[in-house]
């Protein structure tokens, strides 16, 4: 069973920076894509990053652009999320998922109904 751990949320100020790590666990194939997700309350699912496993290739949502960077460590089965300059917009949970549906960036009505999610760890950003 593949299994989803994230850690390195927190509170941070304005214009200050985090790192999100996902250890994932039981994958028994490279499978397709991991990426990162987030919910602020009352919000829809958003899609921060993704990372094609297989290739590298890495895609971010539109408000992340330019201050995230998602990167792969195979040989530990982490992912991490490098988040910089952040903003109180960016305060939400954020998910670590895997091959969900479409494994794109964009979140839709069914991406969460496949693939494996993790419980989330809160980011706070205040000014």
């Amino acid at each position: 069973q593949v299994r989803l751990v994230e850690s390195g949320g927190g509170s941070v100020q304005v214009g200050g920076s985090l790192r999100l790590s996902c250890v994932s666990s039981g994958r028994t194939y490279n499978g397709w894509c991991m990426g990162w997700f987030r919910q602020a309350p009352g919000k829809e699912l958003e899609g921060v990053a993704v990372i094609y496993t297989g290739v590298g290739s890495t895609y971010y949502g539109d408000s992340v652009k330019g201050r995230a960077t998602i990167s792969q460590d195979n040989r530990n089965n982490t992912v991490y999320l490098q988040m910089n300059n952040l903003e109180p917009e960016d305060t939400a949970m954020y998910y670590c998922a895997s091959d969900w549906p479409g494994c794109a960036v964009v979140a839709g009505r069914d991406t969460r109904l496949g693939g494996h999610w993790g419980q989330g760890t809160q980011v706070t950003v205040s000014s």
